[in-house]
């Protein structure tokens, strides 16, 4: 299976790199779509990703029209993670699909409303007490990220220590 996490105008260089680095332990594709609140040659980025930047497989875009038009959610498996998503992100939708796209927001303002109303459908949350705003962006794509992998059976990841061999 192939994984994308898409990172629609990130705001904080430390979630990027936090988010980067998950993306490379798990085989995941990472896709930055501008405008970035940052530098990716900031340091903050670099030390958040740690030394996982030349395993990572990475993909930038100039706007969220472009990705759009590069990837129609009409034709890729595409869901929109946001708090007021339509399924819980745990359902069993993902085990069908040979790739799938995620896509998050931006840290203060999420995913255009617009686009969020427009493929409503596939519109995923992470329950969470209602009276909280959201979880750290990061926190949010591991949750979501390591779900799909695991209705996948963590397809080609390392599940059994070799240190305890």
């Amino acid at each position: 299976m192939k994984l994308n996490v898409v990172l629609v105008e990130p705001e904080i260089p430390q979630n990027t790199g936090n988010i980067a680095r998950t993306c490379a332990a798990t085989g995941s594709k990472l896709h930055l779509v501008r405008p970035l609140g940052f530098n990716l040659s900031e340091k903050e980025v670099k030390r958040a990703g740690l030394d996982y930047w030349d395993k990572l497989d990475i993909e930038e875009h100039d706007s969220f029209a472009q990705f759009l038009e590069k990837y129609p959610p009409e034709k890729n498996n595409m869901f929109f993670v946001t708090t007021k998503g339509k399924q819980v992100y745990s359902e069993d939708i993902y085990k069908d699909f040979d790739e799938v796209f995620v896509l998050f927001g931006k840290e203060t303002k999420g995913l255009p409303e617009d686009i969020l109303q427009k493929y409503l459908d596939k519109t995923i949350r992470i329950p969470m007490r209602e009276t909280l705003r959201s979880l750290n962006l990061s926190n949010s794509v591991a949750i979501v990220v390591y779900e799909i992998l695991r209705q996948k059976s963590f397809e080609g990841l390392e599940q059994i220590s070799k240190y305890f061999d």
